[in-house]
């Protein structure tokens, strides 16, 4: 089983909600799960985990959030090269820009991502899309 880091930073509690799902899905397929908000979480955690789950929701112009998560994240770029990495959010406007240009940033950077795009959920998370970010832990924890 994976040692898994979900690292979020939320405004509305949307995107928590989703971190919680997410580490919820991998403990209950047997992995170690610890939870960061972006405030404290540095490079420096990265070698601790096999799996690190990162979560912003959509901001302004569908952007990352500028003032915690953004330099947070920036501080990781050119050490994501060949780390598994997952990512998810929530969004209230847009079509999901903001979420395709991070993935193209872990690729650019060289992380093994999970999946072909990130997982975005409109709004508050309902059951279902809670499901999914269950499942979505739970596949992590094997990955």
């Amino acid at each position: 089983m994976n040692k898994i880091a979900v690292v979020y930073w939320t405004c509305s509690g949307n995107t928590e909600i989703m971190a919680n799902c997410i580490a919820e899905g991998a403990r209950s397929a047997g992995a170690e799960v610890s939870m960061f908000t972006s405030a404290d979480f540095t490079a420096s955690n990265l070698d601790s985990y096999d799996v690190v789950a990162f979560g912003c929701p959509a901001m302004g112009a569908e952007t990352l959030e500028e003032s915690e998560f953004e330099p947070m994240f920036s501080d990781l770029e050119g050490q994501l090269k060949d780390r598994k990495i997952a990512l998810f959010g929530s969004y209230g406007w847009g079509d999901g820009q903001w979420m395709r240009d991070w993935y193209a940033r872990c690729s650019d950077d060289g992380a093994k991502l999970f999946g072909d795009e990130g997982l975005i959920v409109n709004e508050t998370p309902d059951e279902a899309a809670e499901d999914v970010c269950k499942e979505l832990g739970r596949e992590l924890s094997v990955w």
